[in-house]
């Protein structure tokens, strides 16, 4: 029996919990296939509960990622060498893992492929917090960008005396006219609100966003 824990045991910084893995070997001179136990755990199996095969490898592949695999791994099987695929499982329970697969085939002096030797990493729950980290920072910045405009609007309608809605109006018309998006428009008033020495700007700022933009004088060219 070959030695499933090398060379293609996992890294250990992947952690057991978060990445489960397991490795494989594949004797094509004999047709037979040895799973360690964390594959036949990643399959959904105990050890002894079934013989593992090559079509039993295939046929927990999705159907979608089955073709590709097979094209690799017939690939693998004329020429050797090393592969790596991402694509998806589905485990003897029916939950779907996202997986990364990586193996080489070993030729003999004749060049024979007689061997393939690999492992398999779950990457379900990596990817799910990388999701969910990336959802999370993207309502993170929603909320910002309204506490922002509603920093905004308010600050219209201390200074102005007006309400909520036509001081949210007067935000969206100058971000039309001025071709900046409304968020930039709030930051960069809330920007003047915030700094020192700057009352003559924000007032500035306040009566274009009123009256829109100063048109430029046009100079009087008569002699």
């Amino acid at each position: 029996m070959s030695d499933l824990s090398s060379p293609y045991t996992y890294s250990s910084a992947l952690g057991t919990r978060n990445c489960p893995a397991g490795t494989y070997h594949i004797d094509l001179v004999s047709g037979t296939v040895e799973f360690s136990d964390g594959l036949f755990e990643l399959h959904g199996y105990k050890r002894g509960e079934v013989v593992p095969s090559i079509e039993l490898i295939f046929a927990h592949k999705h159907p979608d990622d089955r073709p590709r695999a097979q094209e690799i791994i017939a690939e693998i099987c004329c020429h050797g060498g090393h592969f790596s695929i991402y694509h998806r499982i589905i485990d003897a329970h029916g939950r779907l893992h996202q997986v990364l697969t990586s193996g080489e085939g070993t030729v003999d002096p004749a060049g024979t492929v007689t061997t393939i030797d690999g492992m398999m990493v779950d990457l379900t729950a990596t990817l799910q917090r990388e999701t969910e980290v990336a959802a999370r920072e993207a309502v993170e910045r929603a909320t910002a960008t309204r506490s922002v405009i509603d920093q905004a609007r308010g600050l219209l309608m201390g200074r102005l005396g007006i309400g909520a809605e036509e001081a949210f109006k007067l935000l969206i018309g100058h971000s039309s006219r001025s071709n900046l998006k409304l968020a930039v428009v709030a930051a960069e008033l809330m920007a003047l609100a915030d700094a020192k020495g700057t009352l003559d700007r924000l007032d500035a700022a306040v009566r274009t966003i009123v009256n829109g933009k100063p048109k430029r004088q046009r100079r009087d060219t008569r002699s």
